[in-house]
């Protein structure tokens, strides 16, 4: 399909209207909600990052405890 630039001038601008429609349509959160989610994310980012960096100590000291063992 071959459009002419007058063509797909009109395809942008009706897809930009659609879009702005789209966007009155949506049910943005608070600052109050958008604060308390982002508390939650940092929260449980650092509790999982705690818990990996735990796992991984121990899975290092592991793996050097049987490298020592098979190196013997």
């Amino acid at each position: 399909m071959v459009f002419s630039i007058k063509e797909k001038y009109e395809v942008i601008k009706q897809f930009l209207r659609e879009v702005k429609v789209e966007l009155k349509k949506v049910t943005w959160p608070s600052r109050k909600d958008t604060l308390a989610a982002t508390v939650v994310v940092l929260i449980t980012v650092i509790i999982i990052a705690f818990f990996l960096g735990i796992v991984d100590s121990g899975l290092s000291t592991l793996v050097k405890e049987l490298l020592k063992k098979a190196a013997s």
